[in-house]
């Protein structure tokens, strides 16, 4: 078990033009209140190995600030990230896997990607949501203890999304993987059934509500 703790603040630091003189004044807005102002994001969460840490709120409201700072919490040989995973142009997706075939079919099914088509296809010509699946699947076969992904399943439909979500958590918890994600989704809640909820608004620090009996 862990804890932690991050708190970061982007001050204003646009340019002051004419056009943005002009909408202070009717705003009735100082530099100084802009500066004061500034959207704050802070969190304290306890990690154990294996739990799914699921980060999410409204689009805007700071969660991929959220994952990118408990990101730099952790020793950079103890995670992976999806947004690192690079998308192969001379090797089709099962070639893109060090275990043997019947272990890349199994991680390529956990995230959906199991027809014929997409496994024999180059990543890099996979759909937006394919792609996504394909670096969630290396992520997850990559062996470290902490996956990070923003914009889980955002891109996929609601049935691909949730059985994803039910995949990737038993996934996680028989490897103990810790995962770490985010999206404004809240119909795969059931499915991913997430150890710890991270709840982030535009005000105030993340709401953190953890599973009972976890």
């Amino acid at each position: 078990m862990a804890i932690y703790k991050v708190e970061t603040q982007f001050p204003w630091q646009g340019p002051l033009s004419d056009q943005a003189i002009r909408v202070c004044r009717m705003f009735g807005l100082t530099i100084d209140r802009l500066t004061d102002k500034a959207p704050m994001h802070k969190c304290c969460v306890e990690i154990r190995p294996g739990d799914i840490v699921y980060l999410t709120g409204p689009s805007g409201a700071g969660k991929s600030v959220l994952l990118r700072e408990l990101e730099r919490c952790v020793p950079a040989s103890d995670a992976v990230n999806l947004t690192g995973i690079d998308l192969p142009q001379d090797r089709t997706v099962v070639d893109c896997f060090d275990s043997d075939v019947v272990t890349s079919l199994r991680a390529l099914s956990t995230v959906g990607l199991s027809d014929v088509f997409s496994i024999l296809n180059r990543p890099c010509w996979l759909s937006d949501g394919q792609k996504y699946r394909f670096r969630l699947a290396r992520a997850l076969a990559a062996g470290k203890p902490f996956v990070f992904a923003d914009e889980f399943c955002s891109e996929l439909d609601r049935i691909t999304a949730a059985t994803v979500a039910f995949n990737v958590h038993r996934l996680a918890k028989r490897a103990r993987t810790t995962l770490v994600l985010a999206s404004c989704r809240d119909d795969i809640l059931m499915d991913l059934a997430p150890d710890v909820l991270v709840v982030k608004d535009f005000t105030g620090p993340a709401e953190v509500i953890y599973r009972t009996g976890r």
